[in-house]
């Protein structure tokens, strides 16, 4: 009886392990059958054999947790957003030097002394004359949108400084802007123009007719003109009245296309003959006008012949956009009303601009700009100002 107990509690003690070795933990229990354990003594244990066809769904609730939450847990690496590559051009000086911005020293006596005294602390601005400057060059600056800017200017008066005018308007334009300027004499009688500037080539309006095939550049075309210290190129016409006469329409439209190829603006000093052919070409062409009028009245009232003559003929916008050159240093101007003929002009035209008497323009040779005198100078200017607000933006054709 003894012994019987004592295996009854040997068995009872043997299922109590077996319980614990199957849940992992003494303290939950587990429902286990005795008949799936085989073992050699008391104690020890066998693992249970399972079949891999049978899947517990204990077991796939917890794999598919785990595989959620480390999906959840660890965050995903983004993409770093494309940045823009910047060219070499994107190292500027401004950029990468560390250093400070300086205003440029006012202009003025009273003004720059000021600053000075105050070692650079008190910038008062400039004085009003450097204003009115800087403001005119920036009219005369003025950049244009595309394609070159043709302007002739012309009159059907001889000797009232058309060339002249030419050269002056070219100066002041030549000086402030940044692009390129060139005058084309077109003159048919043997056109002066050439000699208002240092003369540095023989060559002519002829020799790029004659050149054009061999044009490959600027540097090949600079070479057919001459240049003036204010950075203005003068092509010459024929020094030959007979050659000059065989300078046609299409003679013109080929040194025209040229130039339009390496200049921005391109001034046209035309001959008194408005009924020659290269007239038709430098008109149809042309982005704004300068009429060229003496002081005296006959040459007032052939200057506004050639208004009426341009209008009758098709080309009425450009007398209402032109600009009339009144030369006041012809003879016969001390003696007539100018305000009068200026009104005339001003109810024709957009404005009027009055050139002074100047002895360095009055000696009819080269003409140095830093010689002439202030208010010729400022005259020239106001002049190419005009011009340029006039053909800022292409003629609609």
């Amino acid at each position: 009886m003894a012994r019987l107990e004592c295996d009854v509690g040997i068995e009872h003690e043997r299922e109590g392990l077996m319980a614990r070795s199957k849940t992992g933990s003494a303290d939950k229990p587990a429902d286990v059958d005795a008949k799936d354990i085989e073992t050699d003594e008391v104690g020890d244990l066998v693992d249970e054999a399972v079949d891999p066809t049978v899947v517990d769904r204990h077991d796939v609730e917890v794999h598919a947790y785990s595989s959620s939450s480390v999906a959840t847990d660890i965050p995903t690496e983004e993409a770093p957003p494309a940045s823009s590559s910047e060219e070499t051009e994107a190292l500027t000086d401004e950029r990468l030097l560390n250093q400070k911005k300086t205003k440029e020293p006012p202009e003025g006596f009273f003004q720059r002394f000021l600053y000075e005294i105050s070692f650079h602390l008190i910038h008062v601005g400039d004085s009003r004359a450097a204003r009115e400057r800087k403001a005119l060059d920036r009219r005369i600056a003025q950049p244009f949108d595309q394609g070159a800017r043709y302007v002739p200017v012309l009159t059907r008066k001889g000797g009232v400084g058309k060339t002249t005018v030419t050269t002056l308007l070219g100066m002041a334009l030549a000086e402030v802007r940044d692009d390129r300027v060139i005058a084309i004499d077109a003159n048919p009688d043997r056109g002066t123009l050439a000699e208002r500037v240092p003369k540095s080539t023989a060559a002519t309006v002829r020799d790029v007719v004659k050149l054009v095939a061999g044009i490959k550049g600027f540097t090949d075309f600079a070479e057919l003109v001459s240049k003036d210290t204010t950075r203005l190129h003068v092509l010459a016409s024929d020094t030959d009245p007979l050659l000059s006469e065989a300078f046609d329409e299409d003679d013109y439209n080929v040194v025209a296309d040229q130039a339009a190829r390496f200049y921005s603006m391109i001034l046209t000093d035309c001959g008194t003959g408005v009924v020659h052919s290269v007239m038709k070409p430098t008109l149809n062409r042309a982005n704004g006008l300068v009429i060229v009028s003496g002081g005296s009245i006959d040459e007032a009232r052939l200057a506004s012949e050639t208004l009426t003559w341009l209008e009758a003929n098709g080309w009425g916008d450009l007398v209402k956009n032109a600009v009339i050159a009144l030369n006041t240093a012809t003879q016969g101007t001390n003696v007539v009303k100018v305000d009068e003929i200026e009104d005339h002009f001003l109810s024709r035209v957009r404005d009027v601009v009055r050139i002074p008497y100047d002895p360095i323009l009055a000696a009819g040779s080269v003409i140095d700009w830093s010689q002439l005198s202030p208010l010729t100078r400022e005259s020239a200017r106001e002049l190419a100002a005009l011009v340029v607000e006039g053909i800022a933006s292409p003629r609609d054709d």
